[in-house]
């Protein structure tokens, strides 16, 4: 998975909510529209950049990372079962 693709999607979406006038509203549709929109792994790929002390010039809008960061429970999908 590219996580430039991700980082890159996720920032556009950011881009949208962000003229929004209440800002706890704006994070919250971020991750409302990323939960979902997006699969299970993409989410988890998205967090896992999100946690990497190194992204290599992958530029998260601040906007995001707080949304991310605000929002983490409901955007963390379940374990896959091993069944």
């Amino acid at each position: 998975m590219d996580n430039q693709n991700l980082v890159d999607m996720a920032n556009r979406i950011g881009d949208f909510f962000d003229s929004m006038p209440d800002r706890e509203e704006a994070l919250a549709g971020v991750a409302e529209h990323i939960r979902r929109f997006w699969e299970p792994r993409m989410r988890r790929a998205l967090l896992a950049t999100l946690d990497a002390p190194d992204t290599s010039g992958i530029a998260m809008s601040d906007f995001v990372r707080q949304a991310l960061v605000s929002h983490r429970a409901q955007l963390t999908p379940a374990e896959p079962s091993t069944v």
